[in-house]
């Protein structure tokens, strides 16, 4: 398994991965000792994640590969149609997977998200626009959201 780890604003990210893809990206309190090798993938990832930080870069051009049930993976892929520095809410989320009355799975789907940041759950809000739920905490999805667009958006994509 390879590992690397960035230093960002909002705390350290880890990120893991193998044979070329990327597994998981998320917040940890301080960098493990084991297994660390920053290479291959792991390596392009934290490159682009450092550019993303930087405001260089708005598109991910990763191989990734989260684990997921099928579903979880169907709310995954549909995070990575919501436009850099727009967001949408988690009932218009629904909507376009199919199933409005699935709100409730689609946000535990969001809140699973074992790639964060390049899969961009933080771009999910609630109808009435306010910051809710985010695995990694609301002061960095806040960040976020304001990194990507200080005039933070409501849109379908």
């Amino acid at each position: 398994m390879e590992k690397a780890y960035l230093d960002t604003a909002i705390g350290v990210v880890e990120i893991t991965g193998e044979r070329g893809a990327v597994f998981t990206v998320g917040f940890v309190k301080e960098k493990s000792e084991n297994s660390f090798s920053d290479s291959g993938m792991v390596a392009n990832a934290k490159t682009q994640l450092e550019e993303y930080f930087e405001g260089e870069r708005s598109e991910f051009d990763l191989i990734l590969t989260p684990y997921g049930t099928a579903f979880q993976r169907g709310v995954w892929d549909a995070l990575q149609q919501i436009p850099h520095g727009k967001t949408i809410s988690y009932l218009e989320l629904s909507r376009k997977l199919g199933d409005v009355s699935a709100i409730r799975a689609v946000a535990s789907a969001n809140g699973k998200n074992p790639i964060a940041i390049i899969i961009p759950c933080h771009r999910v809000i609630g109808s009435d626009g306010s910051l809710t739920g985010y695995a990694g905490g609301l002061h960095r999805k806040r960040f976020l959201i304001n990194l990507e667009s200080p005039v933070h958006q409501t849109t379908l994509f």
